[in-house]
C-alpha cells in the first residue's frame, strides 16, 4: 500500500526500545495484539484524535518493506485502511525518528512532506 508507515509514541517508551534494540509496542498495542501504525495522510488526524495536548511524543517513520507479510492494511476509523503490524519492529526498518512538538496553534507539528 505504502512503503513509508508511522509511530507516534512517547519518548520515554521509544528510548527504551532503542536501548533494547526493538519496539515490542506501547500499552495500546499490547492491548490491541499489534502495533499501529499510520500512513502519511493519517498520521495528523490519528494525533489530533489520540493525542491532543500531549508533549513528549516521537514520530518514526519505517520502511514497511522488511516488514513483510506481518504489516497488514486493515479496515479502522471510518473504514479508512491502517496499518497494523503483528509482530515486533526491527529498529533496522527506522527510516528516521523526530520529536513530534506541539506548534502555535496547538496541534502537533508535522514535517510538510511526509509519504
Amino acid at each position: 500500500m505504502t512503503d513509508t508507515v508511522y509511530k507516534i509514541v512517547p519518548e520515554t517508551i521509544w528510548r527504551e526500545a532503542k536501548a533494547r534494540g526493538v519496539f515490542e509496542g506501547a500499552e495500546i498495542d499490547h492491548r490491541d495484539g499489534y502495533i499501529h501504525f499510520s500512513t502519511g495522510t493519517q498520521a495528523r488526524e490519528t494525533a489530533r484524535l489520540h493525542f491532543a495536548g500531549v508533549t513528549g511524543l516521537m514520530l518514526v517513520a519505517v520502511d514497511s518493506r522488511p516488514l513483510g507479510e506481518d504489516l497488514k492494511f486493515e479496515p479502522s476509523r471510518g473504514g479508512d485502511l491502517f496499518p497494523h503490524l503483528y509482530g515486533s519492529l526491527p529498529l533496522s526498518a527506522v527510516i528516521w525518528e523526530m520529536p513530534l512538538l506541539i506548534g502555535v496553534d496547538g496541534q502537533h507539528a508535522f514535517p510538510e512532506k511526509m509519504p
